[in-house]
């Protein structure tokens, strides 16, 4: 069986392809920006556009698995109908879509809920076997304190004893390669979310021990969080995201069982997360 990972150099894709590299799969790794040396050995790669369906059309060539992924920054200039469309036309039999959490709790929101159900509707609706993934926050979000680490030895963040449940995205690969191996998961929706709920601030103690140094906390204001969020991301997603950081609903606290249920042990904790990647910080 051949499988294609699209997105394959984010936090997602990148450890997907290692997994099922490592299984022993025939996988395609593809992204706008993907180079050779950015995947293992075996693995085949080819740049594409989820923007552009066409261009997917020699990605397919002798797959009948996809990850599919909503293209990120550039989702709103995707057609997903397309998309899926271009793959069936490809022999495609099954579709492993990462969706997010926020089809359900942020309906109302076209960033959040809108864009992941548009996905959503064109999978289901795509005659193969699908299965749809919607994780909650991603421990790699810490990613953007990076700089302020290395540099300040400083996190700042709003809500600094808000909790959620974040995901290592490493676990999210491991079930996103169990859906894509196993057809048992055909037509389920898997929540996936971290094993306990974790506050900005106790996330950058987290790095902060796996610095082995101290990080300073700054709580922002919201005012001050979205005038910084205004410099990279939408108007409408800045106010969504605010609103899931300070105020999230119960089913976004929610722990979810998927993960453990699915691979047989707990989620790893962003403690796990933060030392693994301490590199970054560093």
């Amino acid at each position: 069986m051949g499988i294609v990972v699209t997105g394959a150099t984010g936090n997602v894709g990148r450890p997907l392809v290692r997994v099922l590299a490592a299984a022993g799969e025939r996988v395609t790794a593809t992204s706008r920006g993907i180079s050779g040396d950015d995947t293992p050995d075996g693995v085949r790669h080819r740049r594409a556009d989820l923007a552009e369906p066409d261009s997917l059309r020699p990605v397919f060539d002798g797959a009948t698995a996809l990850f599919l992924q909503d293209g990120g920054a550039g989702a709103h200039l995707v057609d997903p109908r397309q998309v899926v469309d271009v793959a069936r036309s490809a022999g495609i039999e099954r579709v492993v879509l990462l969706s997010s959490q926020g089809v359900a709790t942020r309906p109302r929101s076209v960033s959040h809920g809108g864009t992941g159900r548009s996905f959503e509707e064109a999978v289901r609706q795509s005659g193969a076997d699908w299965t749809i993934l919607r994780p909650g926050g991603f421990g790699s979000n810490a990613y953007a304190w990076a700089d302020s680490v290395r540099t300040r030895r400083t996190v700042a963040a709003p809500f600094a004893d808000v909790g959620l449940p974040v995901i290592d995205p490493a676990d999210i690969a491991e079930v996103a390669a169990a859906a894509l191996r196993d057809g048992g998961h055909a037509g389920r929706v898997h929540e996936l979310t971290g094993p306990a709920l974790s506050t900005p601030r106790q996330r950058a103690e987290a790095i902060a021990d796996a610095l082995g140094e101290p990080v300073r906390f700054v709580e922002q204001t919201r005012d001050e969080a979205r005038e910084q969020m205004l410099r990279f991301m939408p108007g409408p997603v800045v106010e969504t995201t605010l609103a899931i950081l300070g105020a999230p609903t119960p089913a976004e606290q929610r722990i979810s069982p998927d993960v453990a249920r699915i691979l047989g042990r707990e989620p790893r904790a962003f403690a796990d997360w933060a030392r693994r990647h301490v590199a970054a910080f560093r």
